[in-house]
């Protein structure tokens, strides 16, 4: 686990670079990403050495024809319902990779839900409160940013929702 300082952080990704500029406190730890492991989230919390239920996955969802995005810890999984019901849908189904892909501006297993192409409605899992300091995605595999919860929540524009599993 490598951290980097606040210049190497300004010149990096969409993420570092919105941190950067909406002036928030963070810390980028990067790490040597194996493609062979089974789980980009808990590889992450593996390598920095960070319980998985502070470290949270991106993921993006369809909701009723529109996507939308929920942030949740790696350690469960994401409940489509609970997402569909926060923002005030009535179903969800996961977005298909190479559509989350175009619209975010991340590869898979390096999407952030900060510095996104075009911004979509977050939902982070209200389990995010209960820590001082989550980790996410900062934009690319093997890359992540901690900050606060309610930090990442302002700058997004994030809804907090009952939306992780397990």
């Amino acid at each position: 686990m490598a951290k980097k300082s606040k210049k190497q952080q300004s010149g990096g990704t969409p993420a570092t670079v919105a941190l950067t500029a909406a002036g928030v406190d963070f810390t980028v730890h990067a790490y040597d990403h194996d493609p062979s492991h089974p789980s980009y989230g808990e590889e992450a919390a593996e390598a920095m050495g960070v319980s998985p239920d502070r470290v949270f996955k991106t993921l993006v969802a369809d909701v009723d024809g529109s996507l939308v995005v929920g942030v949740v810890p790696v350690a469960g999984s994401l409940d489509l319902k609970a997402l569909a019901a926060a923002v005030g849908g009535k179903r969800a189904s996961m977005a298909d990779p190479a559509l989350a892909e175009r619209t975010t501006g991340y590869v898979r297993g390096g999407i952030s839900p900060l510095g996104q192409r075009k911004k979509l409605p977050t939902v982070i899992d209200d389990s995010a409160q209960s820590h001082a300091t989550i980790c996410v995605s900062a934009g690319r595999r093997g890359l992540e940013v901690e900050l606060a919860p309610g930090d990442l929540a302002k700058l997004t524009e994030a809804v907090p929702a009952p939306i992780g599993r397990g």
